[in-house]
């Protein structure tokens, strides 16, 4: 229970809302106790005030009995003395506690707005003030006035009780706030959870709210996005699976067949030729395919290792030529290169070499015979630009997009006469990659195709080109 996001995020609300209000309670609580206890005090004051000044005009017998007795009729008691604290009149019976007080007046030091005598209300039965009355600058008595505790501490009681009631309710609907702030906040994450156990069971379908412009939002948008990318992952495996599985089968198929028509005994010794060379051929086809699918294994692995060096193009394009002249020349495929016999770029000579080999091998098995095909290299201000250009067939639009894709082919039927196992532009994209630079395709159906690599100059580069 206590691993609840919800109940962890509540109770931490609860703790830190709670010592809020209590300190606010408290304050507003002590705050208001005093201002009544003072307004009580400013109250007494005054009226032992107005008793003096009523004396300092008349300070005889009459007068003193007079303001006795008014005081007899109300819940205070007045008690006069003279300057010296003889007792002169006093309204009610003088209590042990009221003598306490006038034992510990100072007559000789008083104050001529009258002082708060004694102001400890919840630990006496009296509050009392203490007045001066002056008559001609001449120090002539005092008016004690007193009052009972009692109606103070009722009032603080009732105080305390309502605050006691307001905090409980406060303390209530806070609950109900932070439950409902707690849930509210939590919703997202228990079902981003819910999403995350169904992507974890195989169901990569699944929707959240990303409307949400926060960072749950954010979290929202990252959970779906990578629901979207399992779920292209999965297609994409299951398509590469079966894809491989049929350019395994197809060679495989092949190969069983022509061995078997071969061992017949029937068969004549030049078609025995014929279906070893079919053979020979599909071995190859097959090894080849094995060979592409270890390389992007090692793709993917981060294991292809690539050592860039100097190499000068033109000598790297007189290479690649002179290994794929055979067969353009075997389908009468002329094939021209063009570059700057200066340009140096920093490669790794022998997969650079196989990216180009990869593409001028589709260049040939989709140009017809008697086409051209140009291996060209054009040296920028910034950049060093490759691009391999033929007069085949082309790529018809909506395949564009997937042409660098694994195991993509135009060729929809696979025939054995064009071959190919839709690897070498993927494998080519990625060398091109690890190098920094990138690789990009252009073609007109039935008119042709060129690719395009570029690759980030530099300066070893650069000055590579000007020191030869």
């Amino acid at each position: 229970m206590f691993n609840k996001l919800a109940l962890k995020i509540g109770l931490l609300f609860f703790v830190f809302i709670v010592i809020i209000e209590s300190v606010l309670f408290v304050t507003l609580y002590i705050t208001f106790v005093n201002e009544r206890v003072d307004e009580v005090m400013a109250n007494l004051l005054a009226r032992g005030n107005t008793h003096s000044a009523v004396l300092e005009d008349s300070f005889e017998p009459e007068t003193l009995n007079h303001v006795a007795m008014m005081e007899s009729a109300s819940s205070f008691t007045v008690i006069i003395t003279d300057g010296s604290g003889k007792l002169l009149a006093h309204s009610d019976a003088i209590e042990p506690e009221m003598n306490e007080v006038l034992q510990h007046t100072d007559f000789h030091e008083a104050s001529q707005k009258g002082r708060i005598a004694e102001e400890s209300w919840n630990a006496k039965k009296f509050i009392a003030t203490d007045s001066l009355i002056t008559i001609e600058g001449e120090h002539r008595g005092h008016v004690f006035m007193f009052s009972d505790t009692g109606p103070i501490k009722q009032r603080v009681s009732h105080l305390r009780n309502q605050f006691l009631v307001a905090g409980l309710v406060a303390i209530a609907l806070t609950i109900i706030t932070i439950f409902l702030l707690s849930r509210l906040i939590t919703l997202p994450l228990i079902r981003m959870k819910e999403a995350t156990e169904q992507i974890s069971k195989g169901n990569n379908q699944v929707k959240l709210h990303i409307g949400r412009q926060d960072e749950l939002g954010e979290l929202a948008k990252a959970i779906t996005a990578l629901s979207n990318d399992l779920d292209q992952l999965k297609n994409a495996r299951n398509e590469f699976l079966s894809n491989i599985s049929h350019e395994l089968r197809t060679p495989l198929t092949y190969i069983k067949g022509y061995a078997d028509i071969a061992s017949r005994q029937d068969a004549s010794d030049e078609e025995k030729r014929e279906y070893l060379g079919i053979i020979r051929e599909e071995t190859a086809n097959l090894t080849a395919l094995i060979q592409h699918l270890f390389e992007l294994a090692q793709l993917d692995h981060n294991q292809f290792s690539i050592k860039k060096e100097d190499v000068l193009i033109g000598e790297l394009f007189e290479t690649v030529a002179n290994l794929v002249r055979p067969a353009f020349e075997e389908k009468h495929i002329t094939l021209s290169t063009r570059i700057d016999p200066n340009i140096i770029a920093l490669i790794d000579r022998e997969r650079f070499q196989q990216v180009l080999l990869n593409v001028l091998d589709n260049a040939r098995k989709y140009s017809k015979t008697g086409a051209l095909v140009v291996l060209e290299g054009k040296l920028h201000e910034e950049t060093i630009e490759i691009s391999i250009s033929d007069e085949g067939e082309g790529i018809p639009e909506e395949d564009l997009p997937y042409v660098f894709q694994r195991l993509y082919r135009v060729d929809k039927s696979r025939s054995r006469e064009l071959g190919g196992s839709g690897l070498g532009l993927a494998i080519a994209k990625e060398i091109v990659e690890l190098h920094g630079g990138c690789i990009s395709l252009q073609s007109e159906y039935g008119k042709g195709t060129t690719v395009n690599i570029r690759l980030d100059r530099g300066a070893q580069i650069a000055e590579g080109a000007i020191s030869r």
